[in-house]
This record gives structure tokens, C-alpha cells and sequence, in this order.
């Protein structure tokens, strides 16, 4: 009875009452971490100018790359457990938690150590405006300092969705949020501390979170097997958790790079640029809701039938998460159009400039929203099936010959307008979405032949 409580089979009933299920809790917990996200954006712009709003927009593109590739290395957890789960081997789970755990660690001092070591470096490779640079460093100095809190945020919230339950970390982020932006308004507006006081809200507000979340996650040790011969290090479930998660980190630190490199080319082009760039990557963050969602659900929802050897359920929710995502992306690629100039307004209602450039840039940028969907929830299903190597093929091809040449090549030919630029995402996921439709076909193919043998 105690097990039945502490995980959630996402091998019966109704796939889409499924996915349903577990998708819109991670949503929620999605929306509420990109949304104090945008608090700090907000309320900077709210007591600061554009060099103020520049550091944090610049620092968080930083520090969300970080998150990225954590939550990367994460999914292999997250995977791992959920195929223990589907096959019904408990203890194989609650090893592969342990893992996961040992393995968060282990990340976090090497990144701290490293970010740490290498602020001034960063700075300087994306070309940060000089208005900027101060406050920047500061924002950046903080962040990386809480390394820690991002990964174990992130390592626990793993380990729950591993278990099929989404609901737990959505609790976590929600606390944080709320945290987040009381904290906001008071070092950023009644301190004046600046990009410094976004930096010390985030911190802050993840630690909490950490020891709440940690505290839940000790509680229920018993039931998922916590004991201590769990955490004796076993290289066969490290190095399992590692081939399934960290293609993904390295494709999603690749494609973190690729936008960071698109950030240094506006950079380059003066403060009012980069404010719109990093404006407009905090607003395709919130819209990049739903897809990282199906992602996430569609991973989770088809390793647990694959350990369960239901295939047949497992492409199913690949077909409902691409449905989901091309139809959300198109209603919402659609509304940009038309509303593009007053979504900015709310970061910079001072700036006109910044408006004008930053409008342009979103309504290019805003197709990727459907058009990433696609190749978002094949990733989740090849991922469930340990083979994450094919998300990170996909994604290197698409930024190697269409967002980096794309992106730089419109900023030279156009550099008074920013709508060609903004082409250079969604035309990136074309192809991405075009050899995982290739790579999928092959795999069903191969599937097929050995279920006939």
C-alpha cells in the first residue's frame, strides 16, 4: 500500500488521460520557474534602465544554460527509474535514485568550481555591452555560486517524475516562485541592489525550495529502497544514468551555445540589441512551456511502457505530445503576430527602441515554438528507449548548418531590423524534425522486424 502511494503506473488506462495527467503538474511547475524568471526581468525594468536589464537578461541566458544541461543529465534519472518502475523491480529503482544522487553531487562541486573560475571568461566571450559589464559579473558571481541548489532542485525532481509523479516538484517550484519575487521587490526596489538583487532573489529562493524538497525525499526513504547499500557506488547503474543523460545535456549545452553565440552577435550591435535579444529569449521561454513539458511527459510516459514491453503505447503518446505541440504552437505563433510590440512593452515600457527591435525578433522567432514541439517529443521517446544519441545527432546538424550561419549571415545583410534573425530557430527545428521523422521510421522498422522473429 505504502508503494502504491509513493509512484504512479503510467503503463494502464487511457494514454492521453495519462499524459494529461502527468504533463500539466510539470507545466505548472514549468510555468511558475520560467514566470520568476521573467519576474526578475520585470521588476528590473520596472526600477532600472537597459544596462540593468541587460545584466540580468544576459546572466540568465548564463545561468539557464546551466539548468539546461543539469535537467539534461537529470532525464537519464528520470528515465532509468521509470523503466525499473515499468518492469516492477523496486530495488533496481531504488538504486538507481541512490545513483542519481551521487551523481548530482559530484556535478555540482565540479560546476561550481569551474563557473566560479571562469566568470570573467564567460563575460567576455559574449561580447557583454560595457554599461553592462559590473553587473553582469555580480549577477553572475551569485548564480554560480548557488550551482548547488540548481542541481539538487533539479535531482530530486528527477528522481519524482522518475517515480511518475509530477505533482511533488510542481509544489517545490511553487514555492520558490512565490519566494522569488517577494524577494525581487525587496532587494531590487526597496535596496536598490540591481541585477545583484535578482541574483540573491533566485539563490535564496532555490535553497528553500532544496530544503523543502529535501526533506520530503528523506521521509519517504524507506519506501523507495533508500538504504545505505544503495549509495555504494555501482559503475553499471552510473554509467547507465550517464549514456542516457548525457548526450542530452550535451545537446541541450550545444544548443544553449548556439543561442549564447546568437546573444554575443546582438551584443555586438549595442545595449538597446542586446536588451530586445534577451527580452525576447526570456518571452520563447515561457511560450517553450508546453513543449519542454511533452518532452518530459512523453520520456517519462514511454520508458515506463517500454520497461512494461508495450510499445505500441509508447509511440502512441509520441503521436498525442506532437498533436498537442503543433497545435499549441500554431495558436500562439499566431497571437505574437499581432501582439508582439505590447509583450515588450511590459520589460521596457521605457525603451521604445528596445520595442521596436524586440518586436520584430519575436515574430520571427515565435514559429520555433511549433515547429520545436516536433522534434521536442521525439527526443522524449528516443530518449526512452536509451537511445538520447539521436537527439544529440539532430541537434548538432541543425546548429552547425542553419541557427549559428543563419543568425550571423542576417545580422550582416540585415542589421537595422532583427525579423531575419529571429528565422534562424524555427528554421533550425525544420531540420531537426525532418531527420528525427527519418531516424523515427528506421527505429519502428527495426522494432518491428525483431517483434516478428
Amino acid at each position: 500500500m505504502r508503494e502504491a502511494k509513493l509512484q504512479g503506473n503510467l503503463t494502464q488506462g487511457s494514454l492521453l488521460r495519462n499524459l494529461m495527467r502527468f504533463s500539466i503538474p510539470y507545466l505548472i511547475a514549468c510555468f511558475l520557474q520560467t514566470f520568476y524568471g521573467l519576474a526578475d526581468l520585470y521588476i528590473i525594468g520596472q526600477f532600472h534602465g537597459a544596462s540593468s536589464i541587460t545584466a540580468v537578461s544576459v546572466g540568465s541566458q548564463v545561468t539557464h544554460m546551466l539548468t539546461v544541461v543539469i535537467v539534461g543529465l537529470a532525464m537519464g534519472g528520470t528515465v532509468t527509474i521509470s523503466r525499473a518502475i515499468g518492469a516492477g523491480d523496486q530495488k533496481r529503482a531504488g538504486c538507481y535514485i541512490a545513483h542519481v544522487i551521487l551523481c548530482s553531487l559530484a556535478l555540482a562541486i565540479v560546476l561550481t568550481l569551474g563557473l566560479c573560475l571562469g566568470t570573467d571568461g564567460i563575460i567576455r566571450l559574449l561580447s557583454t555591452p560595457k554599461e553592462a559589464l559590473e553587473e553582469t559579473r555580480e549577477y553572475l558571481t551569485i548564480c554560480f555560486l548557488g550551482t548547488i541548489f540548481i542541481t539538487a532542485y533539479n535531482c530530486i525532481s528527477s528522481i519524482f517524475r522518475g517515480l511518475g509523479d509530477s505533482k511533488r516538484p510542481m509544489f517545490f517550484v511553487a514555492i520558490a516562485g512565490v519566494l522569488n519575487i517577494v524577494l525581487d521587490y525587496y532587494f531590487i526596489g526597496i535596496c536598490g541592489f540591481g541585477a545583484r538583487g535578482a541574483a540573491l532573489g533566485t539563490v535564496i529562493s532555490q535553497a528553500f525550495s532544496v530544503l523543502i524538497s529535501g526533506v520530503v525525499l528523506f521521509r519517504m526513504r524507506k519506501g523507495l529502497g533508500l538504504f545505505r547499500s544503495a549509495f555504494l557506488w555501482n559503475a553499471s547503474y552510473g554509467k547507465e544514468i550517464l549514456m542516457i543523460g548525457g548526450p542530452i545535456a550535451l545537446q541541450d549545452s550545444f544548443i544553449q551555445i548556439s543561442f549564447l553565440i546568437i546573444t554575443a552577435i546582438a551584443n555586438g550591435r549595442g545595449v538597446d540589441t542586446a536588451a530586445a535579444v534577451g527580452i525576447v529569449e526570456k518571452v520563447i521561454g515561457f511560450a517553450f512551456l508546453v513543449p519542454s513539458a511533452m518532452l518530459s511527459s512523453v520520456s517519462a510516459i514511454a520508458a515506463q511502457n517500454a520497461g512494461a514491453s508495450h510499445h505500441d503505447r509508447a509511440r502512441k503518446v509520441l503521436y498525442y505530445g506532437i498533436a498537442i505541440c503543433l497545435g499549441y504552437g500554431l495558436v500562439i505563433s499566431i497571437i505574437c503576430q499581432g501582439f508582439s510590440a505590447q509583450v515588450l512593452e511590459l520589460f521596457a515600457k521605457t525603451e521604445p527602441r528596445v520595442i521596436t527591435l524586440g518586436s520584430q525578433y519575436l515574430r520571427a522567432y515565435i514559429w520555433d515554438c511549433m515547429f520545436a514541439g516536433v522534434h521536442f517529443c521525439f527526443s522524449g521517446y528516443f530518449t526512452a528507449y536509451g537511445k538520447s544519441w539521436i537527439s544529440f545527432v539532430h541537434n548538432m546538424i541543425s546548429i552547425v548548418i542553419a541557427r549559428i550561419p543563419l543568425a550571423y549571415g542576417a545580422s550582416i545583410l540585415f542589421p537595422g531590423n532583427l525579423f531575419p534573425m529571429g528565422c534562424a530557430a524555427p528554421i533550425g527545428s525544420i531540420v531537426s524534425s525532418g531527420i528525427c521523422i527519418v531516424a523515427f521510421l528506421v527505429f519502428f522498422k527495426n522494432q518491428k522486424g525483431k517483434s516478428l522473429e
